[in-house]
């Protein structure tokens, strides 16, 4: 019967291993090499002393890309935090001190990477010298373990028992529209035969009502979307160009409404926007990553 990698009676040699999942983390030897600066030669090398020392093969040579087995998949899976972890901690040993240190991959959805972190993110870089940070804007809701971020910052993020993590802002969506632009609330029970132009982002539905809270209570809004978008920074882009109305994250519009480039009319009658940082469960918090963590909080 094949062995598996999951039953290996035998050490292996971490070196190797390193290697390894440095190809596996590229996509192919070429790519590790340039990233690492280690010959070509030397990483095919040891990918091929692990395979012997282990007993199975991880990587299909007979594909024109890099494709890992069964085997190379789960191992790297296995051993790729807690081999990031022994880095660390051996960084940490050899400076005397559990100092921040190495490369800090974060994914953030495109409003706050654009709005919020580049400020933050020039802080924590001067505060933390040793760290190497690397911010990826995306809207769309990456695998942190798969595509080995440490931390991943998400909006009324889904329960995942994959992840933990911790509530780092909150914030509202206001009713913003250009300045002069006529606009007029309802009750409840009036009917509106003239809905108010509006934007929106892409897949938002159609038929709905907004609920707005005034400082002389709640009112409603039929709005009729005449664009949508796909980032809430086109959005805020098309209301400042006169489009129409818009739900907006108030963190996005604040300064445009205190320069008078927007008038805010309410905000959304509902729960706040809550904003998490969430990492692998599986992998214990690291000292970068903390670190990064509390610059975050400076945000509440």
């Amino acid at each position: 019967m094949r062995p598996t990698v999951s039953h290996m009676d035998h050490y292996m040699d971490l070196p190797s291993l390193v290697d390894f999942n440095l190809v596996a983390t590229h996509g192919g030897f070429g790519r590790a090499s340039r990233a690492s600066g280690r010959p070509k030669a030397t990483l095919s090398r040891k990918v091929s002393e692990l395979e012997a020392s282990l007993g199975v093969r991880l990587i299909d040579r007979g594909s024109r890309t890099l494709r890992l087995t069964g085997e190379g998949r789960a191992l790297h899976e296995r051993t790729l935090g807690p081999l990031a972890e022994i880095i660390e901690a051996e960084q940490a040993v050899a400076s005397g001190a559990s100092v921040p240190a190495g490369k800090l991959r974060v994914s953030a959805p495109i409003v706050l990477a654009h709005v919020l972190l580049p400020k933050l993110a020039t802080s924590f870089a001067a505060a933390y010298p040793q760290v190497d940070l690397e911010i990826v804007a995306e809207d769309r809701k990456v695998d942190p373990i798969d595509e080995n971020y440490d931390l991943v910052i998400r909006i009324d993020p889904s329960p995942d028992e994959r992840l933990v993590g911790r509530r780092i802002l909150g914030d509202e969506r206001l009713l913003i529209a250009p300045p002069g632009m006529p606009v007029t609330l309802h009750s409840e029970r009036e009917a509106v035969d003239h809905p108010v132009p509006a934007v929106d982002r892409v897949g938002a539905p159609d038929d709905v009502s907004w609920r707005i809270r005034t400082d002389t209570g709640v009112h409603y809004l039929h709005p009729r979307f005449r664009l949508r978008f796909s980032s809430f920074l086109m959005v805020r882009d098309a209301v400042l160009a006169g489009a129409g109305v818009a739900l907006v994250p108030k963190l996005m519009v604040a300064g445009d409404i205190d320069a008078g480039r927007l008038v805010s009319l309410g905000a959304h009658d509902g729960p706040k926007v809550e904003i998490w940082a969430l990492q692998n469960s599986r992998r214990l918090s690291s000292s970068k990553v903390r670190a990064f963590l509390g610059t975050l909080t400076s945000l509440a």
